[in-house]
């Protein structure tokens, strides 16, 4: 490549291609599978997440090419072996989306515009979505409610998609204050069940919290995978500066006192609660 000339995902098709050619390929691209390459999709998105939490597009851009990557090579080992292609994992992505979407595309093609008249507010095309999907998953015979909610998913994830498919049919709480009482419950349970020297029932009460905490976050509005990012990272900050008191001492931090811990780590509170208010 020179000058301001740029690859083409054609170009990135070829070059797995040769990745993988038995012979004259690379060993160790030759050597993985659907299943060895798939945690390291899990962790290419996670980069990006993280890329984009922290607002670093230069280091984004990168971090999407290599989630691209995971799919440049999911669609090699299709091809190779005769389950699918790229142009068809782009073309059935196309096809989703234009059925999805008929607030926009109305006749189901590319060129098919709605007028201004024709156009939804986003609750209608919300109500939209949801049943268009609920009729796919019914093509598929995914009848139950529940249906393909991947059991793979992230913990906190699959609880907040599994109550979101609950909501869409009516299973909800009304009001965010009963969604509050709910999640007091679930904590005076694992309370009793805590009191009561019973670690059977501690760890269903604190799963039954988790979820109820999930919901809570949902009603909010938020999502939960996001605000326990950022309660680690809040976290990770404090605690790196109990760490640099620490060091200034000249002392190992477990030589040092949970008192004095604590009294640094309240140093760290009171430090982040004034450069907020200086902002």
């Amino acid at each position: 490549m020179s000058g301001s000339e740029l690859y083409s995902i054609d170009d990135l098709l070829h070059l797995m291609a040769r990745l993988r050619e038995p012979g004259t390929g690379c060993p160790w691209d030759l050597a993985q599978t659907y299943h060895s390459i798939a945690p390291s999709t899990i962790e290419e998105a996670y980069e990006v997440v993280d890329a984009i939490e922290k607002s670093d597009f230069r280091h984004l851009r990168e971090e999407l090419g290599d989630l691209l990557l995971q799919v440049i090579f999911y669609s090699q080992f299709g091809t190779e072996d005769g389950h699918f292609t790229f142009s068809e994992i782009v073309s059935e992505l196309v096809e989703k989306l234009l059925r999805r979407h008929p607030h926009v595309f109305p006749e189901g093609t590319l060129e098919s515009r709605v007028t201004k008249a024709e156009q939804r507010d986003e609750s209608a095309v919300k109500a939209s979505w949801e049943k268009i999907k609920r009729e796919e998953r019914e093509d598929k015979g995914k009848i139950g409610v529940l249906d393909d909610v991947p059991l793979a998913l992230p913990s906190l994830s699959r609880a907040l998609k599994l109550q979101k498919r609950a909501a869409n049919v009516g299973f909800d709480w009304p009001v965010l204050d009963a969604v509050v009482a709910k999640l007091e419950e679930e904590v005076a349970e694992l309370k009793r069940a805590i009191a009561g020297d019973d670690s059977e029932a501690a760890a269903e009460e604190l799963g039954d919290l988790l979820f109820a905490a999930v919901n809570l976050s949902r009603h909010l509005k938020l999502d939960p995978e996001a605000v326990l990012r950022a309660g680690n990272s809040k976290f990770e900050r404090r605690f790196r500066f109990v760490e640099s008191r620490v060091r200034e001492l000249g002392m190992a931090i477990d030589a040092v006192s949970l008192e004095e811990l604590d009294r640094y780590w309240e140093q760290a509170k009171g430090e982040e609660k004034n450069n907020k208010s200086e902002a």
